[in-house]
């Protein structure tokens, strides 16, 4: 499987936004997400890191 989590940093500490992100896509009013199995947000955020080999994608809000 090739999702990855999805976290948001805030105040200093990692929090699980989504699990099993299949799709991340920019967008005018932030990150769009969405998950294998339908599930789907929109959050003020910029990608700080992706590391996909860790199926990790981490954000920093805006």
């Amino acid at each position: 499987m090739c999702e990855a989590n999805a976290y948001l940093i805030k105040d200093g500490e990692e929090k699980l936004i989504m699990e099993s992100v299949d799709i991340l896509r920019p967008e005018k009013n932030g990150i769009y997400l969405q998950d294998i199995f339908g599930g789907q947000c929109t959050i003020k955020a910029r990608i700080k890191e992706m590391n996909l080999v860790d199926h990790r994608i981490l954000m920093e809000e805006e």
